[in-house]
């Protein structure tokens, strides 16, 4: 299912942005628990770490950006909530040394990225978290293409990036025993994705949600208790090769500013943990309430007009929050305006201002196969919540839960008529079976 939104990126690189100053969010790294490796008034290189995993010392996460650690902002239980850099006008990087992985072994491989404050790009399934290291992987997946609504041209993305994401590709099939599987879009045209080696190349074809790893993983070969796989994108594995091919940490962007309230949009280069104020003044319609948002409307992270990159998108929209529209019967509302997926309402080719309002409160989950008709995977989607909602861990590995992340869910989240928080009720079951688990 496409969701027909209006604010599609024009493929035009806008330019460059920095920030005074730059922010990392330990809570973007799902799975880990944050050690501070630095201080305040810490002087930082790009790659120095800025923290580590308390429970594997060795995962280190790299600072973007060179400067002055200026500010620790702690929260509840005094939990980090982000590292503040004063950025230099120039970027100093830390220097890991070029290094050819051919040359080197599996574990070289896997210390030159933990050590270099990287691993955090992969990710594992099951329980969709920062990839444990001391667990060796079945198979690798990598995603080339996004299917999101308004996602960004990976085409454009990785343009100019082919030897990077080979050399990256190299190296993650040192990481494995098994293959490392690539997907990609029959309307790809990059280079380093169609003519890439050292992987196994599957094309996919159809609307949201083929461009989920977990689609292609259920598709390809599907998990089974007791076995891990790690997932990346393409755009993350160009960053891995970075570091081989160049010796140092460069955690740059290509990010598209998209969303039917943003009037020019386009790509901008930027380091993750950048402010983003500079892209959105003068650049937004005004006079209305606005939903920020890093990343994509149906599974992106909910920011305010300064706010900052997260550590895994290419997609910052901006859309109506839709709080000051007060409407008189608007649920019975003919309009050509409206857009219903359920064909509720009589619908077109065209692309609409949606906003972010639920329309509608909880309710009780009702079996009537709607999910269905947007989760493409061989698993049952209403029942698999019904049993995270009850913890039911056998009917939950049945049904399979090792399988999905909350991404998976996040159309089902949008056509649901019970207007329940899927994707949050999927967070929380992946992390009570992994607590109970491990």
């Amino acid at each position: 299912m496409q969701i027909p939104l209006l604010g599609d990126a024009e493929e035009i690189l806008r330019g460059s942005v920095t920030s005074e100053y730059v922010r990392i969010c330990p809570e973007d790294f799902h799975g880990i628990t944050p050690k501070l490796a630095v201080k305040i008034d810490d002087t930082v290189k790009a790659g120095t770490p800025l923290f580590f995993d308390k429970n594997y010392p060795g995962m280190f996460f790299a600072s973007p950006v060179s400067g002055v650690v200026t500010n620790i902002e702690r929260g509840v239980k005094r939990r980090i909530l982000y590292i503040e850099v004063k950025a230099d006008s120039t970027n100093l990087y830390e220097e890991y040394g070029k290094k050819r992985v051919d040359s080197l072994s599996s574990e070289e491989v896997k210390k030159s990225i933990l050590d270099a404050g990287i691993w955090f790009l992969i990710k594992q399934r099951p329980y969709d978290v920062v990839a444990v290291p001391t667990k060796e992987p079945r198979d690798i997946f990598v995603t080339g293409f996004d299917t999101a609504p308004l996602a960004p041209s990976a085409d454009f993305i990785l343009n100019g990036l082919d030897a990077d994401l080979q050399t990256g590709f190299d190296a993650l099939a040192k990481l494995t025993a098994g293959k490392v599987y690539l997907s990609i879009s029959p309307k790809t045209t990059n280079k380093g994705l169609c003519e890439a080696t050292n992987v196994v190349i599957t094309e996919f074809d159809g609307p949201h949600p083929t461009g989920n790893v977990g689609v292609q993983i259920n598709h390809i070969k599907p998990v089974n208790r007791g076995e891990t796989v790690w997932t990346l994108t393409a755009p993350d594995v160009a960053i891995i090769g970075r570091l081989f091919n160049q010796g140092v940490v460069d955690l740059t962007r290509t990010v598209a500013l998209t969303g039917s309230e943003v009037k020019q949009t386009g790509y901008y280069r930027m380091v993750i943990g950048t402010q983003l104020n500079s892209i959105f003044e003068g650049n937004i319609t005004e006079g209305i309430s606005l939903r920020y948002i890093s990343g994509n409307p149906l599974t992106g992270r909910k920011i305010d007009a300064n706010g900052v990159l997260r550590a895994y998108d290419t997609q910052v929209t901006v859309i109506p929050e839709g709080d000051d529209v007060h409407e008189a019967f608007g649920w019975a509302s003919l309009s050509p305006k409206r857009y219903s997926a359920g064909c509720t309402y009589p619908s077109s080719n065209k692309k609409y201002r949606l906003d972010a309002r639920l329309l509608g409160g909880p309710r009780a989950i009702i079996v009537s196969n709607e999910y269905d008709k947007v989760f493409p995977m061989d698993i049952f989607p209403e029942q698999l919540i019904k049993s995270i909602i009850a913890f039911n861990i056998d009917k939950m590995e049945q049904l399979g839960i090792y399988e999905v992340a909350p991404e998976d869910f996040a159309l089902c989240e949008f056509v649901d008529t019970s207007k329940l928080e899927l994707q949050r009720i999927v967070r929380t079951g992946l992390d009570l079976l992994r607590k109970e688990m491990e």
